[in-house]
C-alpha cells in the first residue's frame, strides 16, 4: 500500500528521481559549508542555507507539479520566448548589477534572472519545431529556429556571453539530433565558431587602455579573464626567494583560480568533510567555484561521484528519448539532459582551471534562486515526459495548445 502510494506521488523514471534527490542532498550539504562568509556577514549562522532550502522545496514543489502535466502542454514554452525577450531588453535597461553584470531584474522585493527564463523556453522552442519538421518544409522550421534562437543569443550575450554559447551550443546539438541537414549545420557552425574566435582574438589584440575606454565593461572582464587564462608568463605568478627556492605568488589576478587550486590540493582522495579552509577564501566559494569545494570537502572520489552523476542523467535522458514514440516529448528530454550536463561539466572544467571563468553555477547544486527553480523545472520536465512513455492514450503534440497547423506548409519545397 505504502509503495502504491509513493508510486502514485513520484511519477515519471526512477533514476531520475534518484538523480535529483542526491544532488538535492549533495546541494544542502555543500552549500551549508561554502556560505560561511555569507553568515558572517549577516550574522547569522542559519540565514543562508534557510534560503537554499526555501528555494530548493519550492523546486521540489515545481517538480511535484510539472511531472504530472502531459507532454503536450510543455508546448506553452513557445510563448515563453517572446517574454522571455522582452525580459532581457528590459533587464539591459532597468537591471539590477550584481558582481559588475546587469543580469538580474528587480520585481518587487523579489529579483529574476530572465537568462534562466530564456534558455528553458528556448529548449520548448526548438523542440516543438523540430517535432513538426517534414523535407518540405525544413528550410523554413530551419530559417525560424536560426531567427528566434539566434535573436535570444544576442540579447543574452552583451551581459552572459557564456550562456549566449551554452544555449547556442545545447540548440544546435538538438538540431543535430533532430536531422537538420549537415550543410545547414556545417553553415551555421562556421557562423559560430567564426563569431566566436573573431570575438575573442579581438578582445586579446586590443590595448588594454583602449578596452577601458571604449569597450563595455563585460567585453573587457572577457578579455581579461581570456588573457589570465592563456597567460604562459610564469615568472608573474612565481617568486624566486634568497634561497633559490621557488615560491607561488597569489595576485589579485589569479586570487579565484589559485584558491581553487589549493581546495583541491587540500582534498586529496577521500577529502576533509567540514574542515575545508578555501570556503573563507574562494569568492563565489557557494556558486561558481562550489565544485571546488566539493572536491576539498569530499575529495577526489567525492568529485567523481558526482561528476557521473550527471553523466548518468545524460545517458538515462538519452535511454527514455529513445523509447519515446512522440517526437516533442523527445526532444524536450534531450534538450533538458544536454543544458544540465554541458552546463555543469563547465561548472566543473572552471573550478579545475580547464577554461577561462564562465559564471555558471553546477546545476542544482550550487546556490541560486531563479536557477534552482528552472532547474528543477527542466527535471519535471523529463519526468513528465518520462511517466508517459507507455500511454498509449497520451496525445501527440499535434494536439498542443499552440495548435499551430504547420500543413500550410506542405507546399513549401527546399530551395
Amino acid at each position: 500500500m505504502e509503495f502504491n502510494f509513493l508510486g502514485r506521488a513520484f511519477k515519471g523514471d526512477k533514476v531520475i528521481w534518484c538523480i535529483f534527490i542526491a544532488l538535492c542532498i549533495i546541494s544542502l550539504l555543500e552549500v551549508f559549508s561554502a556560505t560561511s562568509t555569507i553568515a558572517y556577514r549577516q550574522h547569522s549562522h542559519w540565514a543562508p542555507i534557510l534560503r537554499h532550502a526555501a528555494f530548493l522545496l519550492i523546486g521540489f514543489a515545481v517538480v511535484m507539479f510539472l511531472q504530472r502535466i502531459p507532454s503536450r502542454f510543455f508546448s506553452v514554452l513557445l510563448l515563453g520566448l517572446p517574454i522571455s525577450a522582452i525580459l532581457l531588453v528590459i533587464t539591459m535597461f532597468m537591471g539590477e548589477d550584481v558582481n559588475g553584470a546587469q543580469r538580474w531584474l528587480g520585481i518587487g522585493a523579489f529579483t529574476i534572472q530572465p537568462s534562466e527564463f530564456a534558455k528553458i523556453s528556448a529548449i520548448g522552442f526548438v523542440a516543438f519545431f523540430l517535432s513538426k519538421m517534414k523535407p518540405e518544409n525544413e528550410n523554413f522550421i530551419f530559417k525560424l529556429l536560426i531567427i528566434g534562437i539566434g535573436g535570444l543569443c544576442i540579447l543574452i550575450a552583451p551581459e552572459n556571453l557564456s550562456t549566449a554559447c551554452l544555449l547556442f551550443g545545447v540548440c544546435f546539438l538538438m538540431m543535430f539530433i533532430g536531422q537538420v541537414s549537415l550543410k545547414k549545420l556545417g553553415m551555421l557552425a562556421l557562423v559560430g565558431i567564426g563569431a566566436i574566435l573573431l570575438l575573442f582574438g579581438s578582445l586579446t589584440l586590443l590595448p588594454d587602455s583602449f578596452a577601458k575606454e571604449y569597450l563595455p565593461d563585460r567585453l573587457t572582464t572577457w578579455k581579461n579573464r581570456i588573457e589570465r587564462h592563456s597567460d604562459e608568463d610564469q615568472a608573474s605568478i612565481f617568486d624566486k626567494k634568497e634561497d633559490g627556492s621557488i615560491a607561488y605568488k597569489i595576485t589579485d589576478e589569479n586570487y579565484q583560480v589559485s584558491h581553487a587550486k589549493i581546495a583541491i590540493a587540500n582534498g586529496g582522495v577521500i577529502g576533509l568533510p567540514g574542515s575545508g579552509t578555501e570556503r573563507d577564501f574562494l569568492p563565489q566559494a557557494y556558486s561558481d567555484f562550489i565544485f571546488a569545494i566539493i572536491l576539498e570537502e569530499m575529495g577526489l572520489l567525492g568529485g567523481l561521484f558526482v561528476l557521473l552523476l550527471y553523466v548518468a542523467l545524460m545517458i538515462r535522458c538519452g535511454v527514455l528519448a529513445s523509447k519515446c514514440e512522440k517526437k516533442f516529448p523527445r526532444y524536450l528530454i534531450l534538450g533538458a539532459g544536454l543544458i544540465l550536463t554541458i552546463q555543469a561539466i563547465a561548472n566543473m572544467a572552471v573550478a579545475v582551471n580547464l577554461i577561462p571563468v564562465t559564471g555558471q553555477p553546477l546545476p542544482l547544486v550550487s546556490r541560486g534562486g531563479t536557477s534552482t527553480i528552472i532547474t528543477c523545472a527542466y527535471f519535471g520536465i523529463i519526468l513528465a515526459c518520462s511517466s508517459k512513455l507507455n500511454d498509449s492514450d497520451h496525445e501527440d503534440v499535434d494536439e498542443s495548445i499552440a495548435n499551430v497547423d504547420f500543413e500550410t506548409f506542405d507546399g513549401i519545397t527546399q530551395e
